[in-house]
């Protein structure tokens, strides 16, 4: 591999990386069990590069995470990757994102952000750097210090070097199993109400306690003071595993 593929695999693709893994295929980026090792948030129509970088500050000051990738999408919108060090469920993965959308950018609609893990379709995670074919525009990771730049032209108009981008993620870190678990304990507030005794979603139950995030799903969605957009996504979130309500 090249030693941009070296840095992708190292960050965000499934252990071990499948052979001739082609990361047009949304499941290219889920392990043998289906889970993922990448989180993307994109902020879109009009990007908000202001709001991207607050974001992107707040996740390493108040979460202690290691900062993520800042990218262009090519189009539209301006994005964060995440790295996960161990895969989670992709149903945790949509948890922590809707979290983190209600907790930075509330009654954004889906025209305004868009994020990867999606459900009740797992969508396309279009692979960056990659070229659009219909405008010749490049998706490419940038540094954080030049992303204020690319708010009107989310994009590079020439190709970037492989070298470039390698070495802008050879610095990159991935989000270890107890940071994770930390902020996924730190979300439970703004995801469920005090009043509701939600058990936590899987892997971050403590011990002795039943790990099971489709209870907690159930009583987000059905839960009146949740807000609404957090109970329409518990209820996406449901909708991937239709077969075991019937067991």
């Amino acid at each position: 591999m090249t030693r941009l593929q070296t840095e992708l695999a190292r960050l965000y693709l499934p252990r071990p990386v499948p052979d001739g893994a082609d990361n047009s295929n949304p499941h290219a980026w889920l392990d043998a069990q289906g889970r993922t090792r990448v989180l993307m948030l994109e902020l879109r129509r009009p990007a908000d590069g202001t709001m991207l970088s607050h974001i992107w500050r707040s996740v390493q000051a108040d979460w202690e995470w290691p900062a993520p990738a800042m990218a262009v999408s090519g189009t539209d919108g301006l994005q964060l990757w995440f790295s996960l060090a161990e895969p989670v469920p992709v149903v945790e993965a949509v948890t922590l994102l809707a979290g983190l959308r209600q907790w930075h950018v509330p009654g954004w609609g889906a025209h305004r952000v868009r994020q990867w893990p999606e459900q009740p379709v797992l969508g396309e995670l279009a692979p960056v750097p990659r070229c659009e074919a219909a405008s010749g525009h490049w998706a490419a990771f940038v540094a954080a210090d030049l992303m204020p730049l690319f708010e009107e032209s989310p994009w590079l108009d020439i190709e970037p070097g492989e070298e470039g981008q390698a070495q802008l993620l050879a610095g990159l870190r991935s989000i270890r199993p107890a940071q994770w678990r930390a902020v996924m304990a730190q979300l439970q507030p703004v995801l469920v109400p005090p009043s509701v005794q939600a058990p936590l979603p899987q892997g971050v139950a403590k011990a002795g306690e039943t790990n099971d995030p489709r209870r907690f799903l159930l009583r987000v969605m059905n839960d009146e003071a949740v807000p609404m957009a957090l109970r329409i996504e518990a209820a996406k979130a449901l909708l991937l595993h239709p077969a075991q309500d019937a067991r």
